[in-house]
């Protein structure tokens, strides 16, 4: 009864937190890009890749949705470090190395969530499986004193603005959120088996909301929460590289999302504009991470292109001339930029290896015989492929033009 009581006055301060949302509320426009998200993340997942692109895209977004959920908090590692940590070639001085640790911990914690779903997709959350994630992402760390890593706070908290649920009422509020989650409402109805995907995106977004909400642990609130999406995403059978592009869009969009958060307390129209904001920024990233995927395979088409007008049988000169398409090709796709005739011959060992001794005279027949069957082209800078024949493969709209 005195509990009752005092959840009375709770609910006074922190209306807000009523576990539920009106998705009638919810705009026309964030209804398209939420079958926009679930239209490209189909599309990700069954995108053909050959192993070595396929885990190189792996990397590349399991990197940017580590540095994102750290970079928020603060952790000013680059990219390229933390891919280094991925690879365990990352060595950091001692005033560092908590920088390194921070992203240590999160991966742990990924690897145990992504077990946690394949042992079992339905799995259900519980207060205790949440204060284990928040303990192991803050494990090792160096925390304020009142702070206990995978325990309830115990003490009052303002982020920003923003007061957070009463340490009193923060473990009867997390086991709420637990019940709301593992609940019914976000499941799709028997006959809209399309609506699966786009429910778990909105589920996925109110979890983290919820739970900045309340603000339950003394730290690491923001990590805590971005494991939550990513349970509830990979448990809906999104790809993997797709279920760090929210983690992503959140630290691009720093200052933003921490005014929608600021906002969202205010209401439910609060509430339905950082669903919005959130389901904005994925599909951007998904745009993004498409492009990637369409490059990926473009320049893999490409080779494909390139050995079959070769040929099979070749003499010493056409495999040359084919290393030096597919050399000047590969530098080109990364760069982006002209490859310039005098520095071809060192461009890779085996270029080096096939020109050490030829004249520059041979390298100039060899460019020439390769413009001349439309595999290399000159720009005035220097020497691109010369794609257009496979440009033309593409099925064309009525008027030419394609729209995304």
């Amino acid at each position: 009864m005195l509990y009752n009581l005092l959840m009375s006055a709770y609910r006074d301060s922190h209306a807000h937190i009523e576990f539920g949302l009106d998705l009638r509320r919810m705009s026309s426009a964030t209804w398209v890009l939420l079958g926009e998200a679930k239209s490209k993340s189909l599309h990700v997942g069954r995108s053909l890749l050959s192993p070595n692109a396929a885990q190189e895209l792996l990397a590349v977004y399991l990197a940017k949705g580590f540095l994102a959920t750290t970079a928020i908090e603060g952790n000013t590692l680059s990219e390229e470090e933390v891919r280094r940590i991925l690879d365990r070639t990352l060595e950091l001085p001692p005033s560092r190395e908590y920088l390194k640790k921070e992203i240590d911990n999160v991966l742990q914690a990924y690897n145990v969530v992504r077990q946690v779903v394949l042992a079992d997709p339905q799995s259900q959350f519980s207060v205790e499986r949440l204060c284990e994630y928040n303990r192991m992402i803050l494990d090792g760390l160096e925390v304020e004193k009142d702070v206990v890593p995978g325990r309830i706070r115990t003490h009052s908290v303002v982020v920003g603005s923003y007061r957070a649920a009463p340490a009193e009422d923060a473990e009867h509020l997390l086991g709420r959120l637990c019940d709301w989650l593992n609940g019914g409402e976000f499941d799709a109805p028997e006959k809209q088996p399309e609506l699966v995907a786009p429910l778990a995106i909105v589920k996925a977004v109110l979890a983290h909301l919820y739970l900045a909400w309340i603000h339950p642990f003394g730290d690491g609130n923001g990590r805590t929460a971005r494991l939550l999406e990513l349970q509830i995403l990979l448990a809906a059978g999104f790809p993997v590289p797709t279920c760090q592009l929210l983690s992503n869009h959140y630290n691009l969009t720093r200052s933003d999302y921490y005014r929608q958060l600021a906002l969202s307390s205010q209401g439910q129209d609060g509430v339905v504009s950082f669903v919005h904001y959130a389901v904005r920024g994925f599909v951007d990233q998904l745009r993004e991470q498409l492009e990637v995927i369409r490059k990926v395979q473009f320049e893999d088409r490409w080779e494909q292109f390139v050995y079959q007008q070769f040929g099979e049988r070749r003499t010493e000169t056409n495999n040359r001339r084919l290393h030096l398409v597919l050399d000047v090709s590969r530098a080109y796709h990364e760069s982006g930029e002209p490859i310039a005739k005098r520095g071809i011959p060192e461009l890779t060992p085996r270029l080096a290896v096939a020109y050490a001794a030829k004249t520059e005279k041979t390298l100039t027949r060899d460019l020439n015989a390769i413009k001349d069957v439309g595999l290399l082209s000159q720009d005035g800078r220097g020497w691109v492929p010369d794609d257009e024949q496979i440009q033309r493969l593409r099925p064309p709209a009525a008027d030419g033009v394609l729209w995304d």
